[in-house]
């Protein structure tokens, strides 16, 4: 059996490129590279990815070339880049949560968050475990995987850089939240007419309670509501990946 020395520098082209978008994508994108999921099975999940999508990547590119390194970079910047507009869905979740908080002053309430390595409020992280959840139940993770193996058709290795239009998915926070954040907003406004009316009373020790329980209520009564938001965040970020990629 002959082995040809081009078809070996060719294979592993195919794989490299496939390893660097691939490798991007995981460094960045939820679920695929968050820090609770082990680093082992973060690493092998890289690797079968780019075994199974390499045969989309083939190029003639050399790779101890300036060519070959450019576009090595680039393939990382696009598989980041793809990732980066998927985790601002989750972002924009977790800041939904975090108004939620503030809105019903458990702001202060706070817990170590594995992901980042720091803490944030306990109704963000709940949002964003909420919204994982509702991420694998809706296939969402075969559907990046299959436009993942489309942008190496629409944009295969050594063509130009992406581009991108703006990202405004942050909008949806505030439609995450918005239905707990009027509900409190008007238990508030209704404390703001009973301190007119009763000065003396000490709103901390009542309103507090208070406006913990309806916001409990308010929270609860509002969740039905998250998955049609969640939706609609994902249909427009998979509308944005897709320009990204030129698909």
């Amino acid at each position: 059996m002959n082995v040809d020395l081009a078809d070996i520098q060719h294979l592993l082209g195919s794989l490299l490129w496939s390893m660097g978008r691939v490798g991007g994508l995981c460094l960045v994108a939820p679920v695929f590279g968050d820090k609770v999921v082990p680093q082992r099975i973060r690493l092998s999940v890289m690797l079968i990815l780019a075994f199974v999508l390499a045969p989309l990547a083939p190029t003639s590119i050399d790779l101890m070339s300036a060519d070959g390194v450019a576009t090595m970079v680039s393939q990382i910047l696009i598989g980041a880049a793809v990732g980066f507009v998927l985790k601002l869905i989750f972002e924009a979740v977790s800041l939904g949560g975090q108004l939620v908080g503030q809105s019903m002053s458990l702001g202060f309430a706070e817990t170590v968050d594995p992901r980042g390595g720091g803490s944030s409020p306990v109704l963000s992280q709940f949002y964003l475990l909420t919204v994982t959840l509702l991420f694998l139940a809706m296939d969402g993770h075969l559907h990046l995987i299959a436009l993942l193996a489309d942008s190496f058709h629409s944009l295969p290795p050594g063509q130009s850089a992406i581009d991108a239009n703006g990202l405004h998915l942050f909008g949806g926070a505030v439609r995450v939240a918005l239905p707990a954040m009027t509900s409190l907003l008007m238990v508030n406004i209704g404390f703001a007419a009973i301190s007119r009316a009763a000065p003396s009373m000490n709103l901390f020790a009542v309103g507090f309670p208070i406006t913990v329980t309806l916001g409990f209520v308010a929270l609860w009564l509002s969740l039905r509501s998250v998955p049609g938001a969640f939706d609609s965040l994902q249909n427009s970020a998979w509308s944005l990946m897709h320009e990204l990629v030129g698909g």
